[in-house]
């Protein structure tokens, strides 16, 4: 896999769980990482590694372009951008609230937009470019009680094949990842019946770890994989086939 040193990267949601595993990796490949969080982070932990860290609410436009403005003019390019900011108000449907839908789709559908744009025009002057979107695999089969969660990660594959049609001749790479059930925060809550059942839906017997997707952005990411765009690579132990 080809080098990462001095690579400017930025990582949304990064203070913890699969976006905490990538930041984590680039960092000790050498690239320059910058992450955003909502609401709190281990400042002595990403201190410690040199990991550069932001509040920054990825559903609202101005403080994104502000914060990609920050970056630019510290290092004068972005490199890698990796859209991993989300979070889930489960629910059934005929319970949902309106601002349980509102919050979701802003972050997860949104906040992909908001930060691509805010990039998008840096990676167009300086003619390159890697952008992964971090879905879910209940993008792709939706999933009960999860509604909002799933029409936003299926609005980021969409918008993941399309801007990366839109940006392929400014050679700009834009690929997905759809993860299906990794040890996180999230997973952690559930029950232990819920989990076997979940065990039992997966071919590699196993629940994911955050650098099992944090290996697949590396990937993506790298210069083996400049002939790869528009892509969704599921990393969910063989669920979705």
């Amino acid at each position: 896999m080809s080098s990462f040193e001095n690579k400017v990267v930025i990582v949304t949601g990064g203070s913890r769980g699969i976006g905490r595993a990538i930041a984590e990796s680039f960092k000790k490949a050498g690239a320059r990482v910058y992450v955003t969080y909502k609401n709190s982070i281990d400042n002595i932990h990403f201190d410690s590694m040199g990991i550069k860290h932001a509040m920054c609410d990825a559903s609202d436009f101005k403080q994104v372009q502000e914060f990609v403005d920050s970056v630019i003019k510290e290092n004068g390019s972005i490199d890698i951008l990796v859209n991993n900011a989300g979070l889930t108000k489960d629910g059934l449907l005929m319970r949902m609230g309106e601002d349980d839908w509102d919050i979701v789709l802003n972050t997860n559908a949104k906040g992909v937009f908001n930060f691509t744009k805010a990039v998008c025009r840096q990676m167009i002057s300086q003619k390159r470019g890697k952008i992964i979107n971090i879905s879910s695999v209940v993008g792709i089969t939706g999933n009960a009680g999860q509604a909002n969660y799933a029409a936003s990660k299926a609005a980021v594959i969409g918008f993941t094949k399309s801007a990366a049609k839109e940006l392929a001749s400014r050679n700009i790479n834009i690929n997905c990842i759809a993860p299906g059930y990794i040890d996180t925060d999230m997973t952690s809550k559930l029950g232990d019946s819920v989990k076997q059942g979940i065990l039992e839906e997966i071919p590699l017997k196993r629940i994911g770890e955050g650098k099992d997707v944090a290996n697949a952005v590396m990937f993506l990411s790298s210069d083996d994989a400049d002939y790869i765009t528009g892509q969704i690579l599921c990393v969910d132990g063989g669920m979705v086939m």
